[in-house]
Parts: C-alpha cells; structure tokens; sequence
C-alpha cells in the first residue's frame, strides 16, 4: 500500500532521547514509515527551546534509529538561520513588564526572541502571553506560543506548497499539548493526523470512567475534530469510544519495532538475569521491581537485576537499592543504545515491566522481538496486547505475585523456552511491514475525506 500524494510533517514538540524514552523512539519510526510508505522527504518538526549545540546531540543520538539528520527541523534553528517570517508574524505591540522573560539570541549574540516564562501552569501554552520579536525596526509582539507555533507551522506549510498552494498537506501531530493549539486550522487542503502515545487515565489508571486531569479532558473534547487519530491499542481506543463516542476516523496503529535476526534459544541465556529497560519516572514503578527483586533474590540468590534508563527518580532507586542492601546484585547501568539493548535482550533471562500506566510499551515489544520473556503487571493498556503469549501478567501493583512469578520462571527452564518461542512470534505483530498498513489505510481514510476543520 501507499501513501496519498501530499507534503508529510511529523509534528513532535521535543525528541530528547534521554528524557523522552520509547516517543524518542516512537517519532522517528514514523517517519521512516512515512517515507517507506511513499512519502517524498517527510519532515520532522520540533517547537522545544533548546540551543542549537543540543539539537545537534540530540540529531546524532537519534541517528541510530535511521533519521536523517536533513529531515529534522526545529522552530527556533529556524528562526536563527532565517527569522523572515519570525519577523513577519509580529505585529506591534510590546511585551508584559510584569512577567519575566527568557532572551534567546542570535549568532552574534543580539537578542531576537523573548520567550514569556510561566511557571507552574500546565496550561502554559494556551495563555495568550506576548512572545516578543526583536526585529529590526524594533519590537514586535506575537499572542502566545500558540500564535508563534502557527507562525512557524504556516511557513513550513507554504514552503512545502512551493508554487502549489493548494498542495494538499498532511501533519502527524505525537504531541497533545501541539495538537489542541492546531484544531482551528481551517485549511481545506491540510489534514491533522493525531497520535496518542499513552494512558488517558488517571490514577489509579484502571477506571475508564474517572474525571479525567485537565491536558487529556482538554484534548478529548477535539478528539473528534482531527482528520484521524492512531491509537497504540485496540483497549484504549474502544474506551474512548465508548466514553466519547465512536468515531470512523478512530483507528488502531501500533508503534513499530525492529525484528531483527533470530535470537538465541532460550537455554544459551543467563540463566537467571532480569533486566529492565526505561525511564526512571514515576510512571515505570521501578521501586515496586526493587521490591519484588528482594523477594526473588532471597528464592534464587544466583539472580540479578540490570536496569537500563536513566531520569528524575535515579537517586532515589539507588538508595532503595542500597536500603534493602541489593547493591551486588541490582545495578542501575544508564542509558542504553539500540545495538547494546538487543545484545541484553539476547543474553537475559526475562523482561520485568512494572508500570503503572502504558499506552504501548515499546520495551516490552522489542524484549519479544528478541525473544526475551516479560514478566509484566497488567497495566492498562499495553502489555495486554503486546505481550499476546509471550510471557506472564500479574494484578497491577501485585508485588509478592509478581516476585512469585519471576520466581516460578527461573525455576522452569522449559516454561521459558515455550514463553521465549511464542516471544518472537508475537513480536511479528509490531514489525514494520505489518504496521505499514494500518497506517496508509488511516491517512489515506482522513485524505479521502473533507477536512474536519474545514
């Protein structure tokens, strides 16, 4: 199958491999979708304010999932190397003497943009503080960050039109926050394809009735405005249906992952490494995996723990491990790179997934793929799905069952190999070719269709 003739923009507000865990992932996939899809030269935009030096890092460690460093674009290296159109969207007007700024300069160090700081406001990019443009004839004022996102977004979208302004024009928006700025855009000949990249719900994220937090409650009330939107899971999107009503344009579209060549056999493993790969955030309940861990390791002393990610919760996990004095047997390696993780994933024993919340879990799709068991709590809405017969679910936040079961695995060696066979093929489910198609029939559904927005 293939894509629809158009111009394709993958709209992410910031990929930053180190913080942003299986989206930084997720977003590039994407775009190599789109492009082995048929699409000619999709772009990916970012709208984040990190320096240009950044951005360059963060292109090189994004590099190994196949981006090309050329088709990334980011609003402010724009704006740098030519702020024509920055210029342009300003209009007179002067900014809040009241509220702090935040300057960013040009090459030469003379100040270009002011960015309006507002802390401590989720809402942060829907108020209508003035970002102020340093132009040459003096300062100019721009509505908010909505007012500048939409700036920059019609210029690309003008540039990529080129002398066809009725191009038609195709946005895969991955960020929520960007997406309920864009549902006003009333352009007849551009489609706004959402994605959604994890749970709606809060906690204690199993009630699919529960009063929604304030992003998701706003983002939802547009649901029905985008042209499509992919779901990760067939689950989530049949409670939204219900909650909010079924919707044609709802489609299931799982995130990607690389099969690679066949793994080892399950008896050419460690016998008894668990490994985890992740952020450290709260999310990931890896401190209720330090304490199933402690309850394995008294069961089976030979066993060990390797988990890979880094975050904000990093100190705080060593010094549980240190507390329940596993410090010889659980190890807190940092981030991993692709190639490095599929060589973990080929000599451990099992997966350990203790999340709280997933909308996929791309870790747990890409430990199948290698084979590699997971042992997982049955957070809504990923593992379910993913982990098909692959490996072992336990009760959300089930800690003694959950070492239970670890336990259970590491004694049965021919259980392992029967979870480890069955692994792979459920993995096949998430291979590119496999996922291709959903995708062109979702973009291709929203294309044939008249623009929600029109």
């Amino acid at each position: 199958m293939t894509l629809p003739d158009a111009a394709y923009l993958v709209l992410a507000s910031r990929l930053a491999p180190a913080l942003d865990g299986g989206f930084a992932v997720a977003v590039p996939w994407r775009v190599r979708q789109l492009a082995d899809a048929g699409a000619r030269h999709p772009l990916l935009l970012t709208l984040d304010a990190a320096d240009s030096a950044t951005h360059a890092r963060w292109r090189d460690e994004l590099a190994v999932h196949g981006l090309d460093a050329a088709a990334w674009r980011n609003l402010f290296d724009d704006a740098l190397a030519d702020p024509s159109w920055l210029f342009a969207a300003g209009r007179a007007g002067q900014g809040d003497p009241a509220r702090e700024y935040r300057e960013i300069t040009d090459a030469a160090g003379r100040p270009l943009v002011s960015l309006p700081v507002i802390a401590n406001d989720p809402a942060w990019h829907l108020t209508t503080a003035p970002v102020v443009v340093h132009a040459p004839g003096g300062d100019r004022v721009i509505a908010g960050f909505r007012g500048l996102y939409r700036a920059w977004l019609a210029h690309i979208v003008a540039q990529v039109r080129g002398d066809d302004p009725g191009r038609l024009v195709v946005i895969v928006c991955e960020a929520r926050q960007v997406g309920e700025l864009l549902v006003g855009w009333g352009d007849d000949n551009l489609r706004i394809v959402h994605t959604v990249h994890n749970s709606h719900l809060p906690a204690p994220y199993d009630d699919p009735d529960a009063d929604l937090a304030p992003p998701w409650a706003r983002w939802l009330a547009h649901v029905h405005e985008f042209d499509a939107v992919l779901w990760p899971t067939r689950a989530q999107r049949d409670d939204i249906a219900v909650r909010f009503g079924p919707d044609d344009a709802f489609h299931i579209v799982p995130n990607p992952i690389e099969l690679g060549p066949a793994p080892r056999d399950a008896a050419s493993r460690a016998p008894a490494r668990l490994v985890m790969v992740g952020r450290l955030a709260a999310q990931k309940r890896v401190d209720l995996a330090i304490e199933a861990f402690a309850r394995v390791h008294a069961a089976v002393p030979a066993a060990t723990l390797d988990i890979y990610g880094d975050g904000a919760q990093r100190e705080a996990l060593q010094a549980l491990i240190d507390a329940r004095g596993l410090g010889a047997a659980v190890h807190l390696r940092g981030p991993i790179t692709p190639a490095d993780r599929d060589v973990v994933y080929d000599e451990a024993t099992l997966l350990l997934s203790t999340a709280a919340f997933e909308g996929q879990g791309l870790s747990i799709a890409e430990a199948l793929a290698r084979g590699l068991p997971v042992v997982a709590f049955d957070a809504k809405y990923g593992p379910r799905e993913v982990i098909g017969e692959g490996g072992v679910l336990v009760a959300p936040g089930q800690v003694e069952a959950f070492a239970d079961a670890v336990v259970a695995l590491l004694r049965d060696p021919v259980h392992r190999a029967e979870l480890s066979r069955a692994a792979r093929e459920a993995a096949r489910r998430f291979a590119p070719e496999a996922i291709r198609p959903a995708l062109v029939a979702a973009i291709t559904a929203a294309v044939r269709h008249p623009s929600r927005r029109g």
